[in-house]
């Protein structure tokens, strides 16, 4: 089985894309979680997914955002945002699901962090604000079975960006912003890519223009377990085909895709 991660960076823009890019792959990927929309629910080409064999869930909005899992399993449930009944959904950002059954199923979250902005700035402040919203709702599943992924806007470590210096606290880097990421891990949930591939550099997001052939990236998509789930992964790994395409125009992101 096999769980993806891909931010697409509009789905409308990316779809010729990310079709050419599954029938590449021999359509192998059991679970697609893709952020960053930009569209409503009914903007999203959803009989193409379905053409494959998905079943979709969206939480999409216009022009911003917006996450879809799209599953050949059967999902079983499904909860939108962070179910805090406040100002948090308006941006839509989380999703999760419950593929298969109570007793034996496994639970999927996707994410799209924000963003954020220059230290002390209104998005700063709301990415931090975020991340603290988001931990305590990551305190019901860690006891599950359960995959957290998706794109976090934050570079763990100075090994995850291609030029540490250069970068310094800069968005992404920033102490504070990695201190809110290690919140998430520190709920109960280990990075997969660090675990199977330990000191391995390796960046899942690129500038446009000459910044993927450079390799001059930085890593800020993650796939989490929780300690059931970790028990069954069996490996992790980027794939580059996609970003590396000139036509379609591709997204910034490659997608990272988890091996259970």
């Amino acid at each position: 089985m096999k769980i993806c991660t891909f931010n697409v960076n509009s789905i409308r823009a990316r779809l010729g894309l990310l079709l050419d890019w599954l029938r590449h792959r021999g359509d192998d990927i059991d679970v697609l979680c893709l952020q960053e929309l930009k569209t409503v629910d009914e903007g999203f080409p959803i009989s193409e997914f379905q053409a494959l064999g998905y079943h979709c869930e969206l939480f999409g909005q216009k022009a911003f955002n917006g996450v879809a899992i799209c599953s050949r399993l059967p999902i079983v449930s499904v909860t939108k945002g962070l179910d805090s009944g406040d100002e948090w959904d308006k941006q839509r950002r989380v999703m999760q699901v419950r593929l298969g059954g109570a007793a034996d199923g496994i639970t999927v979250v996707n994410v799209y962090a924000p963003h954020g902005g220059e230290r002390g700035s209104e998005k700063f402040n709301y990415k931090l604000r975020w991340y603290e919203k988001f931990q305590s709702y990551l305190g019901t599943i860690a006891h599950d079975t359960a995959f957290v992924v998706g794109d976090f806007n934050v570079a763990r470590y100075d090994t995850d960006v291609y030029d540490a210096v250069a970068l310094k606290d800069t968005i992404a880097t920033m102490p504070e912003e990695r201190g809110a990421f290690e919140g998430v891990i520190d709920c109960g949930f280990t990075d997969i890519y660090g675990h199977c591939h330990p000191g391995k550099r390796q960046y899942t997001w690129w500038a446009y223009g000459a910044a993927i052939w450079k390799d001059q990236g930085m890593r800020i998509d993650y796939a989490l377990a929780s300690a059931q789930a970790l028990k069954i992964t069996k490996d992790i790994g980027v794939d580059l085909w996609p970003r590396r395409k000139k036509a379609p125009t591709p997204s910034d992101h490659a997608p990272l895709i988890v091996e259970l």
